[in-house]
C-alpha cells in the first residue's frame, strides 16, 4: 500500500513510496499532524544515487517490523536534499552541532514537533554494527527520550539555535582595506595542501575540489605563477588516468574512495561534471595536452548522450545516475579480466590489457578491475613493437567493444529531475568547452537548457527550483539564481542573445530583492518570501559546489562591468567585505570567494565586437584563445534595442564585412579598432592583459 510520497516528483522519494513506514513528504501536513498528536519527527533525508541511502532502505524502511515501530512512534518525512538543499543545510548544521563531526546521506535525524533536531546520525544498521547502534532499538530509546526529558531537549534546542545562529556572521559592513598579498597566501597555503605524489587536497576520501582548482588557474592566468598550474595540471591529469573518471563512457565520479583516484563511489553528478569540463577546457588552453582534450570530448558526449532529455518539449539537464545496479555498487562499470579477454581480440588485449590495468592485481573486491590508466599507450607500443598510431586504433575498437557489451547490462538508476541550479553548472560548462573546442552541439546543447529554464521554470518573475514529469514546482534558491547567471553569461561570450541578456538581468534583480541582506550585506540561501523554518543561512563555504554567496558577487561583477550598473558591484563588494574577516584567516573553503575578490581587485577588460559572420566569429575565437581571462562579447550588426554600455557605432567608413573592437576598461572604453593586428597589439601593451605565449 503506497503512503503520502505517491503523489511526489523526487525520483528519490517515490523510491519510498512503498515502504511499509507511513512516510510524508516535507509540509504542513506532516508537521501539523506532529503538533497535534505530540509525536517527534523522524526526517530521513537523501538522493536517489546514494549508495547507503539503499542499504538503509532495503535494511530498515523496507522492514515491516521496523516500519510498524517507526510509523507508532513517530511521524515519519522524507526529503530528498536535492529538492530541499534549505532543510538538508540546516540539519546537515545540527548534525554537525550535536555530534561534533561532519554528517552526510543518509542523514537521520529526530526533532520537535517544532522541528528542532534532539539526537540523529546518518546511516543506522538494522542490528549493531560499525560501531553503531541497531535502528530498531534507537527508535524506542530516541522515542522516550522525548517523552521522559522533554525540559532538557527544550533547554539544548534553544542552545542549538543559538549555535546555529552564531554561524552568520553578524558584522556590520564598514570600510575594509581589501589585501593584494592575501591572494598569494591563499594559494600557498593550497601549496601546502597539495598532494604531490597523487595531485588534489588531503587525504581520502577524495572529493574533486572544482572551487579550488578554479582559482588555482585564476591565479596563473593573472599573475603566471607556475606551481598554480602545475597543481591544477597533475590533479586534472591524474584524475583523468584514474578509475574517478569512467574510461570507457565519460563523466566523472562523485569522489575517489582511496588516495590515488583509483576506486570512486560509483555515482555520477551533473554538479561534478559540469564544472570539471570548464577545468579541462581551461588547463588545456595553457597546455594543450591532447588527454584534456580527450576528456572534454569524451564527457560532452556523455552530457548529451546521457544526462539531457530528449523531450521535444524540454532540453534540460537530468541531475544523477545512481552508484548501484542489480543491488550491487559499481555492478555496471567493473569487469572480470577473462570477460574482456573473450570478447577482444588478442592483438587488442595485449594493448588495452597494461593500459587498463588489467595485467596487474585486481583494485576491485579483491577479484574484478575497474578500468584505469596504468601506462602510457607509447610505452605500450614499444613493447608490443608496433608503430603509436597502429596502437591507438587497437585501443579505439577494443573501446568500442567494451561499450557495446557494457550497454547491454542493467543500466543504473538516472534521476530525471532537472534543477536549475545543476543546470546552470552544466550551461556554463558546455559553453565554455563549445566555444574553445568549436563545438557548436555543445553550445546548442547549452542553449536548448536555457531556454527549457527559460520558458518553464521562470515564471511571474520568480524562478522555480525542479522540474519532472510536467511538474515544475519549489521556490527556488540562491544556488539556482547565481549558477544560472553564471551560465549566461558565459553563453553570452559563446554566442550572443539578446535573451539571454535580458534573462541574466532579470535574474540579478531578483537576486538583489529577494535575497540580498540589504542590512550588513550577503546574500540568504532562502528568498524573503520562502517558507520560514528554524535557520536561514548565508552559505559562502565551497564544498562540491562552489558557495553561493562567492558566484553571487563573481557574477554580479561581470554582469555589472558588462551594464555599466554600479549597483551590482555594490552588492558584490559588501559582499566580500561581509566574508572577509573569515576567509582572511581561513583560505581553503572560501575560493569562490577568493576568486571574486581577486577580480574585484583587478576588474576584466572586456572587449566588444561589432559585425557580421564569418569575420565575427573569427575575431572571438582567437581573441579567446589567446586571452581567456576577459570578458569578449561578440555582437551581430543586426542586433539593436542593446543596453547603453554595449551600443557602439560603427565608424561609417568602415568596410562592409569588417570587424569593430572597443577595448573597455572599468573607467571606459578605448576609441573603436578595425583591424584585429591592431586589436592584438594593443591587447600586448595592456599589461595587464596575459597572452599565452
Amino acid at each position: 500500500m503506497a503512503n503520502h510520497l505517491r503523489n511526489e516528483t523526487s525520483p528519490y522519494l517515490l523510491q519510498h513510496a512503498d515502504n511499509p513506514v507511513d512516510w510524508y513528504p516535507w509540509g504542513e501536513e506532516a508537521l501539523n499532524l506532529a503538533r497535534t498528536q505530540n509525536k517527534p519527527i523522524l526526517l530521513s533525508i537523501g538522493y536517489s544515487a546514494c549508495h547507503w541511502c539503499h542499504v538503509m532502505a532495503h535494511e530498515s524502511f523496507e522492514n515491516a517490523e521496523v516500519a510498524a515501530t517507526m510509523n507508532q512512534l513517530f511521524i515519519n518525512i522524507k526529503v530528498d536534499r536535492e529538492e530541499r538543499p534549505d532543510i538538508d543545510q540546516i540539519y546537515q548544521t545540527a548534525h554537525y552541532i550535536l555530534n561534533q563531526r561532519n554528517g552526510g546521506w543518509p542523514l537521520t535525524m529526530f526533532l520537535t514537533p517544532e522541528q528542532k533536531p534532539y539526537f540523529g546520525g546518518t546511516y543506522f544498521p538494522l542490528e549493531s554494527r560499525y560501531g553503531l547502534p541497531g535502528f530498531i532499538d534507537l527508535l524506542s530509546r530516541v522515542a522516550e527520550a522525548y517523552y521522559t526529558r522533554s525540559q532538557d531537549i527544550e533547554k539544548q534546542g534553544r542552545v542549538l539555535l543559538e549555535l546555529m545562529h552564531e554561524t552568520l556572521p553578524n558584522r556590520k559592513s564598514s570600510t575594509v582595506k581589501f589585501s593584494e598579498p592575501l591572494l598569494t597566501q591563499a594559494i600557498m597555503q593550497l601549496e601546502e595542501l597539495f598532494d604531490p605524489v597523487y595531485g588534489g587536497f588531503g587525504e581520502a576520501p577524495k572529493f574533486l575540489h572544482p572551487a579550488e582548482l578554479s582559482f588555482c588557474l585564476q591565479q596563473y592566468f593573472r599573475t603566471q605563477r607556475a606551481k598554480a598550474l602545475q597543481m591544477t595540471t597533475f590533479t586534472l591529469e591524474q584524475m583523468a588516468r584514474g578509475g574517478i573518471y569512467d574510461q570507457l563512457g565519460g563523466g566523472f565520479y562523485r569522489y575517489s574512495t582511496d588516495t590515488y583516484w583509483r576506486i570512486p563511489h560509483f555515482e555520477k553528478m551533473l554538479y561534478d561534471n559540469g564544472p570539471l569540463l570548464q577545468l579541462y577546457t581551461t588547463v588545456w588552453l595553457a597546455t594543450k595536452k591532447p588527454l584534456f582534450q580527450q576528456i572534454v570530448e569524451d564527457t560532452a558526449q556523455w552530457v548529451m548522450r546521457e544526462m539531457q532529455s530528449d523531450k521535444s518539449e524540454e532540453g534540460g539537464y537530468y541531475s544523477t545516475l545512481d552508484a548501484d545496479s542489480e543491488h550491487e555498487e559499481g555492478k555496471f562499470y567493473v569487469w572480470d579480466r577473462d570477460q574482456i579477454a573473450r570478447i577482444l581480440s588478442s592483438e587488442e588485449f595485449e594493448v588495452v590489457a597494461p593500459y587498463y590495468g588489467l595485467s596487474q592485481a585486481p583494485n576491485f573486491e579483491q577479484k574484478l578491475w575497474h578500468l584505469e590508466i596504468t601506462a602510457s599507450l607509447e610505452e605500450i607500443a614499444q613493447h608490443v613493437g608496433i608503430s603509436l598510431d597502429l596502437a591507438q586504433q587497437r585501443l579505439s575498437s577494443a573501446r568500442s567493444k567494451l561499450q557495446a557489451v557494457r550497454a547491454q547490462r542493467i543500466r543504473p538508476g538516472r534521476d530525471e529531475k532537472i534543477l536549475v541550479s545543476w543546470n546552470g553548472l552544466m550551461i556554463k560548462g558546455m559553453a565554455i568547452s563549445g566555444r574553445i573546442f568549436g563545438q557548436q552541439a555543445w553550445v546548442k546543447s547549452a542553449q536548448r537548457a536555457i531556454d527549457f529554464i527559460r520558458t518553464t521554470l521562470w515564471r511571474s518573475d520568480h524562478l522555480l527550483a525542479t522540474y519532472k514529469d510536467g511538474k515544475a514546482h519549489l521556490n527556488a534558491y540562491l544556488d539556482d539564481y547565481v549558477f544560472l547567471l553564471d551560465g549566461l553569461l558565459e553563453l553570452m561570450q559563446t554566442e550572443f542573445r539578446l535573451t539571454d541578456l535580458e534573462f541574466a538581468t532579470a535574474l540579478a534583480e531578483v537576486l538583489l530583492n529577494q535575497f540580498e541582506d540589504k542590512e550588513i550585506g550577503g546574500f540568504f540561501f532562502t528568498s524573503h518570501d520562502h517558507e520560514q523554518l528554524i535557520h536561514r543561512p548565508k552559505p559562502v563555504y565551497d564544498n562540491a559546489m562552489a558557495s553561493g554567496n562567492g558566484t553571487a558577487a563573481l557574477v554580479l561583477q561581470r554582469l555589472g562591468h558588462i551594464l555599466s550598473e554600479p549597483r551590482y558591484m555594490q552588492s558584490a563588494e559588501k559582499t566580500i567585505s561581509l566574508f572577509y574577516p573569515a576567509m582572511s584567516t581561513q583560505f581553503r573553503g572560501y575560493c569562490s570567494l577568493l576568486t571574486a575578490l581577486d577580480e574585484m581587485l583587478h576588474p576584466p577588460i572586456m572587449i566588444i565586437l561589432r559585425g557580421e559572420p564569418p569575420d565575427l566569429m573569427e575575431w572571438q575565437r582567437i581573441l579567446q584563445h589567446r586571452y581567456p581571462s576577459i570578458l569578449i562579447l561578440a555582437i551581430p550588426l543586426e542586433l539593436i534595442n542593446l543596453p547603453f554600455s554595449l551600443r557602439k557605432a560603427v565608424s561609417s567608413e568602415v568596410a562592409v564585412g569588417s570587424v569593430s573592437a572597443w577595448i573597455c576598461t572599468a573607467t571606459g572604453c578605448m576609441p573603436e579598432i578595425t583591424n584585429l593586428q591592431d586589436l592584438l597589439h594593443v591587447c600586448e601593451v595592456q599589461g595587464r592583459m596575459t597572452a599565452l605565449l
